[in-house]
Formats: C-alpha cells, sequence, structure tokens
C-alpha cells in the first residue's frame, strides 16, 4: 500500500491520505472544488465547481500515474439534487466512453461549503 499526495491538489482536510495505491488500484478520497494553492472555494456555481473537483481528482490521479481514462468508479455527492443535471453535464466532459460504474446521491451536508463532491476508484 503506498499514499499518493501533490500539492497540485488541495490537501486533507482530516486524518486521511489524498488517495492510496494498493497494487494496480488507485482509491482517491472524496475531492470538492477547493483551489489547490489557496485551499478555498474560489466558485460558487455548481458547474464550476463540478469542474474545479474533477481537475483537483485529475491531478492526484496523474500523481498516481493514471488518469481519469482509467476511472473504474465514482461516487458523487450533491447538497442539491436538482444540481444533478449540471453536474452530469460537466462530468461527461472530463469522463470518457465507456464511463466508469458510478453512484450520485444528495447529502444534507458536507465537510465544508461546497455542492459536490467526488470519489474515484482507477486502475493504473
Amino acid at each position: 500500500m503506498e499514499e499518493i499526495s501533490t500539492s497540485d491538489a488541495p490537501s486533507s482536510i482530516g486524518p486521511y491520505s489524498q488517495a492510496i495505491k494498493d497494487g494496480d488500484t488507485v482509491y482517491v478520497s472524496g475531492q470538492g472544488p477547493a483551489d489547490p494553492e489557496s485551499r478555498e472555494v474560489e466558485v460558487e456555481d455548481i458547474q464550476d465547481q463540478t469542474a474545479q473537483t474533477l481537475e483537483n481528482v485529475s491531478a492526484i490521479l496523474e500523481a498516481a500515474g493514471t488518469s481519469l481514462d482509467d476511472v473504474l468508479k465514482a461516487n458523487v455527492y450533491v447538497t442539491d439534487m436538482d444540481d444533478y443535471d449540471a453536474v452530469n453535464e460537466v462530468y461527461a466532459e472530463y469522463m470518457s466512453d465507456p464511463f466508469p460504474a458510478r453512484c450520485a446521491v444528495e447529502v444534507s451536508d458536507l465537510p465544508i461549503d461546497i455542492g459536490v463532491e467526488i470519489e474515484v476508484v482507477a486502475s493504473c
């Protein structure tokens, strides 16, 4: 088991790794739309939040030697299911066909004031 860490994505806000690589699989912890340098959420629009979130996921995957093209499974958490279509629109721009298996659920709250969080499992 190997910890994956990069300054190109926000550092963890708790006792967890950005990702763990085990064999040929990378497990990326839930990521949100915080800017990697400031660690602040600098965008409010849910589409912009989704794009920044996926940029953060992509940076972690790159640090692990893989990419969004290799994502097997994604879990998407939104604080308002009315944002589902907007999140999907951006998600589809970042993920490639065949799309990963996925779960998308509405949650009542996230650790910081954001509208979306995404975690993935990828092969490498």
